[in-house]
C-alpha cells in the first residue's frame, strides 16, 4: 500500500508539472500572424471595443423605445400630522380651533408607467452618432490588426536574425580558435611572432563577447515574439522559416509601383470618422432648439388602513389611470445654444483641417515607405555582393598569413571586415522584410478588417 501511495504521488507531481509547463508552438510567418490576430492582447481588447460600441449603439436606440417602470410604496404614519380647523364647525366656541387628523395611519400603492418618446431631434442625431462610433471602433480595430501584423513580422524576423548571427559567430569562433591554436604552435616553434598570436587573441575575445551578447539578444527576441503573439513569454516556440527565404519572398519590385488608394488607408478612415463625429455634434447642438414630445400612460392602485391589512383578501384597493403628453419647447437660452453650436462648428473645422493634414502625411508616409523598400532591396543586393567579396578577401589573407606573406594585422583587418559584412548582410534581410511590411501597412494590404 505504501508503494502504491508513492507511485500515485509521483504520478500526481508529474501530471502537475506537465500541466504547469509552457506549451510548445511551431509557426511559419503566416501562421504566426494569423495566431497573433486572434490572441494578441491589444487585438483582443480592440475586439472588445467593438463589442462595447455595439452595446452603446443599442443603448442609444433603446432610449427611443417604450420604457416601462413600476413603483411600489408603503407608508406608516407613526405620528399622523394634526390639522387645526375652526371649532364652530364641530359645534365648538367660535374663534377657537379643534385639532383633527385626516386619513389612515397606513397606506400602500403600486403604479406602473409606460413612457414613449414621440419626437426628439437629439435622439435622431444620437442614433447616427452611435453608428459613427461603431465605425470608428471597427477602423481602430483594423489599425490594431495592421500594427499587430507588422509587429509580428518584425519580431519573427528579429528572432531569425539573432539565430543566424549566433550561428555565424559560433562558426567564426570555432575557425578562429583552430587558427589560434595552429598559430600558437608555430610561435612555440619559433616560426611566428608573438604579435601574430596576440592579434588573433584580440579578435577571438571580440567574437566571444559577440556570441554571449547574441545569445542574450536571442532570448529577449524570443520573449518579445511571444508577447506579440499573446502567449507565455517562456513558451517554447519553433520558427519553421529561415531569414534568407523570407527575404527572397519579400523582393517584389512590382509592389513598388502599387498605387496609393488613400481612402483605404486606416489613418484616413479614422480621421474621416472624426469629421463625421464633429458634424454630428454640431447637428446635435442645433437639434436642441427643437421641441421634444413624449407620451405616457400609467395605472395605479392604492389602499388605506389603520392596521397592516394590505395582504387581506377583503382589503379595498382604489384604482387610477392617467394618459398624457409632455411637450418641451425651448424658447430663450440667453445665447447659450447658439454658443454651443458655434463651438461645435469650430470643432468641425478643426477636424476637417486635421483630415487634410492626415491625407498629406499619408502621402508622405507612402512615398517614404516606398523609397525605403526600394533602398532595402538595393542594400540587400549590395550586402550580398559585399559578403562574397569579404569572404574571398579573408580567405586570401588567411592563406597569405599561413604562408608568411601577410601580417597578423592584415589578417585581423580582413576578419573584422568579414564579420561586419556578415552582420550587414543578415541585417539587410530583416530591413527588407520590415520595410515591405511598412509599405503594406500604408497600403492596407492585405486588408485585415473583419
Amino acid at each position: 500500500m505504501r508503494k502504491l501511495h508513492v507511485l500515485l504521488g509521483i504520478a500526481f507531481v508529474t501530471t502537475l508539472s506537465w500541466a504547469q509547463s509552457p506549451k510548445d508552438y511551431s509557426f511559419s510567418l503566416e501562421e504566426a500572424v494569423t495566431f497573433a490576430l486572434d490572441s494578441n492582447y491589444t487585438a483582443i481588447n480592440a475586439r472588445r471595443d467593438i463589442a462595447k460600441a455595439i452595446k452603446q449603439k443599442w443603448e442609444t436606440t433603446a432610449t427611443g423605445l417604450p420604457q416601462l417602470d413600476a413603483a411600489v410604496s408603503y407608508n406608516n404614519n407613526l405620528k399622523q400630522p394634526v390639522t387645526l380647523i375652526p371649532a364652530e364647525i364641530t359645534g365648538g366656541e367660535p374663534g377657537t380651533f379643534t385639532p383633527v387628523t385626516f386619513g389612515t395611519q397606513q397606506n400602500a400603492s403600486a403604479t406602473a408607467t409606460l413612457n414613449q418618446l414621440i419626437f426628439d431631434g437629439s435622439y435622431l442625431v444620437g442614433l447616427q452618432a452611435a453608428k459613427a462610433f461603431l465605425d470608428y471602433s471597427e477602423n481602430a480595430n483594423e489599425k490594431t490588426q495592421l500594427e499587430v501584423r507588422k509587429g509580428v513580422i518584425n519580431a519573427y524576423g528579429s528572432v531569425l536574425l539573432s539565430e543566424e548571427l549566433l550561428k555565424i559567430f559560433q562558426k567564426n569562433q570555432e575557425n578562429l580558435e583552430k587558427n589560434l591554436y595552429e598559430t600558437r604552435k608555430i610561435y612555440e616553434n619559433g616560426l611566428a611572432e608573438e604579435e601574430d598570436v596576440e592579434q588573433l587573441e584580440i579578435t577571438l575575445l571580440d567574437l566571444e563577447i559577440n556570441v554571449q551578447n547574441t545569445e542574450r539578444t536571442l532570448g529577449i527576441a524570443k520573449q518579445m515574439f511571444n508577447v506579440a503573439l499573446g502567449i507565455d513569454v517562456d513558451a517554447n516556440v519553433t520558427l519553421t522559416e529561415n531569414l534568407d527565404a523570407l527575404a527572397q519572398e519579400n523582393i517584389q519590385l512590382s509592389f513598388i509601383e502599387s498605387p496609393l488608394q488613400i481612402e483605404e488607408n486606416v489613418d484616413y478612415k479614422i480621421a474621416y470618422n472624426l469629421t463625421e463625429q464633429r458634424s454630428l455634434e454640431m447637428k446635435l447642438e442645433k437639434s436642441r432648439a427643437l421641441p421634444t414630445l413624449k407620451a405616457f400612460v400609467n395605472y395605479g392602485t392604492q389602499a388605506n388602513s389603520n392596521e397592516f391589512t394590505f395582504l387581506d383578501s377583503d382589503q379595498r384597493w382604489f384604482q387610477s389611470s392617467i394618459l398624457g403628453l409632455n411637450m418641451n419647447i425651448p424658447i430663450f437660452s440667453s445665447g447659450m445654444r447658439g454658443a454651443k453650436t458655434q463651438r461645435a462648428r469650430i470643432a468641425l473645422d478643426q477636424a476637417e483641417t486635421q483630415l487634410e493634414e492626415t491625407m498629406q502625411n499619408i502621402k508622405l508616409e507612402f512615398d517614404t515607405a516606398r523609397s525605403n523598400y526600394k533602398y532595402s532591396i538595393d542594400r540587400y543586393e549590395n550586402a550580398k555582393k559585399n559578403l562574397g567579396l569579404a569572404e574571398r578577401i579573408e580567405n586570401k589573407n588567411q592563406i597569405k598569413f599561413s604562408e608568411g606573406l601577410a601580417s597578423s594585422f592584415d589578417l585581423r583587418q580582413a576578419q573584422t571586415q568579414l564579420y561586419s559584412a556578415q552582420q550587414q548582410y543578415f541585417q539587410s534581410m530583416l530591413d527588407l522584410i520590415n520595410s515591405k511590411a511598412q509599405l503594406e501597412t500604408v497600403l492596407n494590404t492585405p486588408q485585415l478588417r473583419n
